[in-house]
Formats: structure tokens, C-alpha cells, sequence
């Protein structure tokens, strides 16, 4: 049985009221299904016309499709009966029985009450005894049959270079406000785990507005790119220490001579030795960096191979609001992760200074630097989902 590619879609209500981060948190988690995609998605009135098409062809009850069409025509507009943005979190999963895994073991049944999927813990389906639906809330949404889904593919292939992307420019605040926008990269997370969604759902303490993500492989090329600032400082911070050097050098010596160096000679080749193992010692610890972000040791990687997508997958998040970077980065803890304070990110979930949980930009000007290097800057679509969802569709014909 070959993989089949399937979406969810988070909804505008779902992401107004902070519930991204237990939502993905169940999707990554529920199943074996691989998460292969991510991206912001504010549709038009052109897709939301074509997507409520979709849903009037599918084979389902007549009164679950005007409930699901009904939702979508009042709430994925720009112009709203909420009167919010209609930003979204589209996420793509690969895998066998994707679709029907994540419709069934994930999400549930619209009117479903078990708690464990997302809708029986997120979504809301309120019916009054004649049968009127009062309220409905889906949290996500996604395919309901193979022929659906293909069509539905199709149609974000049509529209996900327009309507999807960063979307810092449609989410607005108070008149004399200053948002920022910075960058968090969450870090290598393994298979089935709900990490992701716990540290964004801890990040939504901060009120702050995600308007952009994507599924991240730095490259090696990329990865040199992003922490190489950090070569400078290891060489200065890193720098071995005189004495310890020295102290080694004294305990070769007596292995090698059976007389006494003067502690003199010790001293100088110590203070030489030091300056001369900086920059290798700063070399090597950026290199373990890279080889954890990336997943491949760039020792051993050729050229050719340094330019190419890792192995090790993150996902990196745009968060927007004022004081965005001093919100991020309390919320997050210092550096090294057992310093921080209890309740703290980095603290909870966090190892060592190294792996310790997630990346945040420590300014504006570095948060940009930073967007750019990983392709998360600009309003201009996602051109590498356009071409997963058209190489899907290409073999299934």
C-alpha cells in the first residue's frame, strides 16, 4: 500500500483561543503518521468558494455537509461573522492510511465527545432537540475520503503561494503599538512526540500572535550560515585555559623525563598552546552544533551534500505582538537550561546548553537575519509545499 498525503487545517477559532499547541500536540502524537509540512494559511474568498465545493461533493451525510459548509462560508472568510483574522496552521502528514488515521484516530467525528481526539477535547457541536445545530466548533479540519483529499490538495497547490506563507501583515494591533516579529526554532524532535505542541502551548502565555511556521531541515550550508556569529564568541569563551593546559603538560612530562621541567617553560608553551587551540576548540564545539541541528556531521559531509536538507527536523515559529522578543525569550529561560527558573521552557524540557529545547532571536535585527537564512521571511507562499502536494498528485494518476 503506497503513502498517502493528507492535510489538517487548524481553524481561526482553534488559534484565537491558544489551542494550537495542544492541538498539534495530539496530531504529531496519535499516530505514526510523519508530519512532512507546515505553513500559515489566510484563504481568500476564491478558495473558500472552490473548498465549500469540495465539501457539497462529498459522500456524507446531507446534515454533517450543510453543518461543515455552513462553518466554513461564515468563518474562513476574511470578512467574518467573529470579526477575527482568518489566519490558519495548514499541516501536511505522510503515511499509510493517512487519511483515513488522522480523520478517525486524531481528529474524530464532528459531533464526537471522546476526549481523547481533538475534536472531543477542542471542538464543540451543540444540538437543540429538534435536531438545529446551535453550535459548532471543529478545530480542524480535514478529508473525508480519498477523492476529497486529492481534490482538496489540489486546490491548496492552487492557492498556497498566495494565500499561505507569512502572514505578519494581516494581524492587527492598538494604534500606537510597536509589534515586533521574531523567530523561534523549536529543536530536533523525535517521532510521535507532542513536544512541539507542549512548548507552543506554554509560548501562548504570552499573548503573542503566530503568524508564520514551517517544517525545518537546515542544511549544513544553512545551519554555518545561522550560528556562525557564534565562532567568535567561542573562541574567546571557549578559549582553553592557561593552567589547565599547564597542568597537563606537567603530568606528560613526568611520564616522558626523569628530571623536573621548570614550571617557567611549562608556563609559556601553556599560554602558546592556549592561543594556538582556540580556534580548533571553537571549531569543534560550533561543529557539534551544526551536526545536532542538522543531523549530520559536517566532518564527513561532502560539498555537494553540505547544501542539502538534514536529516534532523524542527519547526520553526513566527511569533508578533510588542515586546515580542523580551516575551519569547523570559518565557524560554537562559541559555543553559538547568540555570533557569522553575516553569521555564528550557528548564522543563531542556538537557544541556546545547539541546535545550528552542532557539529565540535575541533582536529584531537578528530575528530578520535569521528568517531570511531559513526561508521565512517574505509574504510569497510556500513554492516547496506547492511542489510536495504536486508530486503527490502526479503519482497518483
Amino acid at each position: 500500500m503506497p503513502d498517502e498525503l493528507t492535510y489538517a487545517l487548524i481553524t481561526p477559532y482553534s488559534l484565537l483561543k491558544s489551542r494550537t499547541g495542544g492541538i498539534l500536540g495530539r496530531l504529531l502524537s496519535l499516530t505514526d503518521l510523519e508530519i512532512v509540512g507546515a505553513t500559515m494559511f489566510a484563504p481568500s474568498d476564491t478558495f473558500v468558494d472552490k473548498y465549500c465545493a469540495t465539501l457539497e461533493e462529498q459522500d456524507t451525510k446531507p446534515a454533517w455537509k450543510k453543518v461543515m459548509v455552513n462553518y466554513v462560508n461564515s468563518n474562513f472568510r476574511k470578512e467574518n461573522k467573529f470579526r477575527i483574522t482568518n489566519r490558519m496552521l495548514l499541516l501536511f502528514f505522510r503515511g499509510k492510511r493517512a487519511i483515513e488515521k488522522l480523520k478517525d484516530e486524531v481528529i474524530g467525528p464532528i459531533t464526537s465527545f471522546q476526549g481523547h481526539t481533538i475534536r472531543g477535547s477542542f471542538g464543540d457541536y451543540v444540538e437543540s432537540s429538534d435536531g438545529t445545530v446551535e453550535y459548532f466548533e471543529p478545530a480542524v479540519l480535514s478529508s473525508a475520503d480519498p477523492v476529497t483529499n486529492n481534490k482538496q490538495l489540489a486546490l491548496f497547490a492552487e492557492h498556497i503561494t498566495q494565500d499561505g506563507g507569512v502572514i505578519e501583515n494581516i494581524v492587527k494591533f492598538p494604534e500606537g503599538s510597536k509589534p515586533e516579529t521574531t523567530l523561534v526554532i523549536l529543536k530536533p524532535f523525535e517521532d510521535r512526540s507532542p513536544l512541539p505542541g507542549n512548548i507552543i502551548d506554554m509560548f501562548s502565555r504570552t499573548g503573542l500572535y503566530i503568524v508564520g511556521m514551517k517544517l525545518l531541515r537546515l542544511s549544513i550550508d544553512q545551519a554555518n550560515e545561522f550560528y556562525g556569529p557564534l565562532v567568535d564568541i567561542f573562541r574567546e569563551k571557549l578559549k582553553p585555559k592557561p593552567e589547565k593546559i599547564a597542568e597537563k603538560l606537567r603530568e606528560g612530562f613526568k611520564t616522558t623525563f626523569s628530571f623536573e621541567v621548570p614550571a617557567s617553560v611549562v608556563s609559556i608553551h601553556a599560554e602558546q598552546l592556549s592561543e594556538q587551540l582556540k580556534d580548533m576548540n571553537a571549531r569543534h564545539e560550533f561543529n557539534k552544533i551544526v551536526q545536532y541541528m542538522t543531523g549530520v556531521d559536517p566532518d564527513k559531509a561532502t560539498q555537494a551534500d553540505k547544501a542539502k536538507p538534514g536529516t534532523a527536523r524542527c519547526l520553526a515559529i513566527l511569533y508578533r505582538g510588542p515586546d515580542a522578543i523580551l516575551k519569547i525569550r523570559n518565557i524560554l529561560g537562559p541559555t543553559n537550561s538547568k540555570q533557569g527558573e522553575p516553569g521555564k521552557i528550557r528548564r522543563i524540557y531542556g538537557e544541556d546548553i546545547m539541546k535545550n529545547a528552542a532557539h529565540a532571536s535575541d533582536a529584531v535585527e537578528n530575528a530578520e537575519r535569521e528568517r531570511k537564512i531559513i526561508g521565512l521571511y517574505d509574504n510569497k507562499g510556500r513554492c516547496d509545499l506547492k511542489e510536495l502536494i504536486e508530486n503527490y498528485l502526479h503519482k497518483c494518476k
